[in-house]
């Protein structure tokens, strides 16, 4: 009788136990190293002792390539990323009346076609510049009107800057692209824009990156690189456009 006791008693702390066993609540961490030019992101269980598999991600991003320029560090492609920093989806949309309504973030590649993100990455409307997940990855940031000011301040002022910061060539910039020497190392590419109506426009033409600064309600900074001239011209669009962006070193 007694040796079924405790038995009974094991069985019961051991039942005891196994219920004050937690679930895990699997957290968004952190990114991969680079393995071809790709990162994944990865999770940390939580609390700690806790039971559970970490769900099946597929997320990835590309990684962040780096070029100083004076007293900065930049991104030297153009971002290509779906997520925020947080791991949270940016939604892709590619149907050109959502997009016209939007007044959250989104992105899509130049006339939806994906062999365009595959050279000049994703188009994102404002709202994802602006989204307080973050855009940028972690150690990074869109840079600031005044940064973009410290950037074509070092390579010569506005009316020259462009030309510093362009691929030279016509390799993708429509001829003459004038000026173009790349000297900076930034390779800027005419990705074109995505107009807030919806329609697409001047890929080949033109390069546009965001600010993170508002120029009013409706209208934020950026900038502006163009095959007809060395400017890297200071230009205000709507917050409904989608631009191409750059990141900045923290």
């Amino acid at each position: 009788m007694k040796k079924l006791n405790l038995i009974t008693i094991l069985l019961a702390v051991f039942i005891v136990l196994m219920g004050c066993k937690k679930e895990c609540t699997f957290i968004y961490s952190s990114w991969t190293s680079c393995t071809n030019n790709i990162q994944t992101r990865t999770y940390t269980p939580s609390p700690s002792g806790c039971t559970g598999t970490p769900p099946a991600d597929s997320i990835q991003r590309s990684c962040i390539m780096l070029i100083t320029i004076g007293n900065q560090t930049w991104s030297s492609k153009n971002l290509d990323i779906a997520t925020y920093r947080n791991g949270d989806p940016i939604p892709e949309v590619q149907d050109k009346t959502a997009w016209a309504n939007l007044n959250t973030g989104a992105w899509c590649y130049y006339a939806n076609n994906t062999s365009n993100g595959i050279i000049y990455g994703k188009l994102y409307n404002w709202y994802a510049v602006n989204d307080p997940r973050g855009l940028a990855p972690i150690g990074f940031h869109i840079p600031s009107d005044s940064e973009w000011t410290t950037l074509t301040t070092y390579l010569g002022g506005e009316p020259t800057a462009g030309g510093k910061m362009k691929e030279a060539g016509t390799s993708h910039w429509s001829s003459p692209n004038t000026g173009a020497t790349n000297s900076s190392g930034f390779t800027g590419l005419p990705g074109g824009k995505r107009i807030y109506n919806g329609d697409f426009s001047d890929i080949g033409a033109f390069g546009s990156w965001w600010s993170s600064s508002e120029s009013n309600s409706y209208y934020a900074w950026s900038r502006k690189l163009a095959f007809i001239n060395g400017n890297a011209l200071r230009a205000d669009y709507t917050k409904e456009d989608g631009l191409s962006v750059r990141c900045v070193k923290d």
